[in-house]
């Protein structure tokens, strides 16, 4: 059983802090082989809350929740990552789930917009999101941008 925690920066303790950090750069650095600003000052900001899911205190999902223009126009949420261990069992899918349900709560009928890898198109498709953009290379990797419209 997951155990979710929504909390903003000034909530999270320095372990959290560390957890999710380390889940991230695992993920999208190492994982990746991608070097790139994970620190983008962003995890700080007001009113940008962090999603953690724990399993027997382990930070298993993670995802970072953002208010309109922070990241762009409308909500988004990105930073989206799964701890190598839990994959396959449909963990991302409960993950991407859950940061829909808390952003259209912090964020009542307000669209989400996320850049995703370009190769989890129909991934996001299956939670609702729709492509808005062509293709492009974000830190080497191909990405696009997608919106899940609350005018559904």
């Amino acid at each position: 059983m997951i155990s979710w925690q929504l909390l903003t920066f000034e909530h999270l303790t320095t372990t959290q802090l560390y957890q999710l950090l380390k889940l991230r750069v695992d993920v999208f650095v190492v994982e990746q082989t991608c070097p790139y600003p994970e620190l983008d000052e962003k995890d700080c900001f007001r009113h940008v809350h962090h999603l953690l899911g724990y399993v027997n205190g382990e930070l298993i999902a993670y995802a970072r929740l953002l208010p309109q223009n922070t990241g762009y126009p409308s909500v988004s949420i990105g930073r989206v990552a799964t701890a190598k261990t839990h994959r396959g069992s449909g963990l991302g899918h409960t993950l991407i789930k859950k940061a829909i349900t808390e952003s259209h709560r912090l964020w009542p009928s307000e669209d989400i917009e996320i850049g995703a890898q370009a190769h989890l198109e129909n991934y996001y498709k299956q939670h609702g999101f729709e492509r808005t953009s062509d293709t492009y290379l974000e830190d080497g990797i191909p990405h696009i941008d997608m919106k899940l419209s609350q005018k559904r």
